[in-house]
């Protein structure tokens, strides 16, 4: 069950990848269509404002179909077979689904409490899905369905039928069998949709004035459930569903930057919501006081070596806010220090909630200077000066802490052993040779190619593979035998950040690569079991 979750829980980041761009286009878009910053020249009626005005518009294409993009991403990442073709059924099933919930309350709305003659939007409880108007359940009705109808094709794609039936196997067949679940389930979704929205409301007014205690605890959960895989149930919700806002805390961000901008009330006053998006300055600001603890307590004649294998990690996880192969580095050798990273985290975001910060705050530097700093700063150049001194507190704290305790209790972080050999290789990469697919590639495919060849065969080969799916960063997979499964240090040499083993199920941690990794590594499995 844990591993049906935390294949899940990844297959939910295969949308969210895009939003981090859209974001950025978006801050910048607000920002060069602002008088504040650029005079009159963004005066409305402008060709500058126009061209801006075009860019943003065409930014929020990911934000305002979010349920689309997780109908589509979710069979991407988790159907077993076929994707391409369980997309299709995923979309299809999703735009049924929301047909039949917009003749049945265009007909009988009162019947179920609903007010189906308002404009969707706003407070109404209904949005337009591709033109459809319907009840707007947002990311939630978008994965249960994704869910159900994978699951129905991961069963049924591949049913015979009699060969006078033949025209609806495969595809057809699926949608048939979730055309006729999906209808019970849009009368369900009418009578119990608007009481979870009364519901969703509650606890809004609830995580809202839950204040800095309310932000410690949920920034302590997004990371210490890191190593399980489960803190994308942690921050969807917030960041991306409805728990403390409608339509997340990303996008009510983005909808209001100007208003926001503008505005010299306190950022906490406007937004208090906001405080639950502030898990990404341990990303920022953690990251260079472990490298620098870790660089001060190896020994003096390895610290060349450790600084340059942390200067990359670090700053990917500064700028991109992608902190794995960091973390694991010690939550591999003394996860008591991850623990105690995940507390500094929560103490960091709920002080900067405490004086004030509030936003979307939940990538990397990149997404801080484009999302916050820069527009926010005409009007609340206080509140960004102050985010930024208690973020370099917060790194010389983390220096000290772990200085002290690698230190005290002798933990061998990179460069402390004699023989250091092991911990150095994190990041290096040993050429393999693709013995399987008995193709050369001269490509830049080929570094992907070789490193997904290593993989494959470090897990005992395609015999071994019972499934595969990946997440932002890691490529997860099922083992038929975890005995078959070769040393951390083969993973490491082939290019791997580390390696996470509970039971049958292996993650290796690539990097942001993964996705370009995990193509290949399915064509081997496939080429291989051809050939077999």
């Amino acid at each position: 069950m844990m591993e049906k979750f935390q294949r899940f829980g990844g297959a939910m980041f295969t949308p969210v990848l895009l939003f981090s761009f859209a974001g950025i286009m978006v801050s910048i878009a607000t920002v060069a269509n602002n008088e504040l910053f650029v005079g009159g020249l963004a005066a409305e009626g402008t060709l500058w404002h126009l061209f801006w005005k075009i860019v943003e518009n065409g930014s929020w294409t990911v934000f305002n179909n979010m349920e689309l993009l997780f109908v589509i991403g979710l069979p991407i990442a988790l159907a077993k077979k076929a994707n391409a073709r369980a997309v299709m059924e995923t979309v299809v099933s999703y735009l049924t689904l929301n047909y039949f919930i917009n003749t049945i309350l265009t007909y009988k709305d009162k019947a179920f409490g609903v007010d189906f003659s308002q404009d969707p939007g706003g407070i109404s409880g209904l949005k337009a899905i591709a033109g459809i108007k319907t009840l707007d359940t947002g990311i939630i009705g978008a994965i249960l369905i994704a869910s159900i109808v994978i699951y129905l094709h991961n069963r049924y794609f591949e049913k015979s039928l009699p060969e006078f039936l033949g025209t609806f196997q495969g595809s057809s067949f699926v949608v048939m069998v979730t055309f006729a679940i999906l209808l019970p389930i849009a009368f369900l979704i009418c009578f119990i949709w608007p009481k979870v929205q009364l519901g969703i409301s509650s606890l809004q007014v609830m995580m809202a004035s839950s204040g800095v205690i309310g932000v410690w605890i949920y920034t302590f959960l997004e990371r210490i459930l890191i190593p399980t895989g489960l803190h994308h149930f942690v921050y969807t919700p917030f960041v991306y569903g409805p728990a403390v806002v409608e339509g997340g805390i990303t996008q009510y961000w983005f909808s209001h930057l100007n208003e926001f901008a503008a505005s010299k009330e306190s950022l906490k006053t406007l937004f208090p919501e906001g405080g639950f998006s502030l898990h990404g300055n341990s990303k920022v600001f953690a990251s260079p006081g472990i490298a620098a603890a870790f660089y001060y307590t190896a020994r003096v004649e390895n610290r060349k070596k450790v600084l340059a294998m942390m200067i990359p990690v670090t700053l990917t996880a500064v700028l991109a806010g992608i902190t794995e192969p960091l973390e694991f580095t010690f939550l591999f050798i003394a996860p008591p220090l991850f623990a105690i990273h995940a507390v500094l985290a929560a103490f960091l975001a709920a002080t900067l909630y405490f004086f004030g910060v509030t936003g979307d705050y939940g990538g990397g530097l990149i997404d801080f200077v484009t999302r916050g700093w820069v527009p926010m700063f005409a009007n609340h150049s206080a509140t960004v000066f102050t985010h930024i001194l208690v973020g370099l507190v917060y790194t010389v704290i983390w220096f000290l802490v772990f200085r002290f305790l690698i230190l005290k209790f002798n933990v061998m972080t990179p460069g402390r052993a004699v023989d250091p050999n092991a911990e150095m290789k994190l990041y290096s990469k040993q050429d393999y040779k693709d013995k399987k697919s008995g193709k050369t590639d001269s490509s830049e495919n080929s570094v992907y190619l070789e490193r997904a060849a290593a993989f494959l065969e470090a897990v005992g080969g395609v015999e071994n593979i019972a499934s595969v799916t990946n997440c932002a960063t890691r490529l997860r997979l099922t083992v038929k035998e975890e005995g078959l499964v070769q040393d951390d240090a083969v993973f490491r040499a082939s290019g791997a950040h580390g390696l996470v083993r509970k039971g049958n199920n292996i993650q290796i941690i690539v990097g942001l690569d993964v996705p370009q990794v995990r193509e290949e590594f399915d064509n081997l499995v496939k080429y291989s079991k051809d050939k077999l």
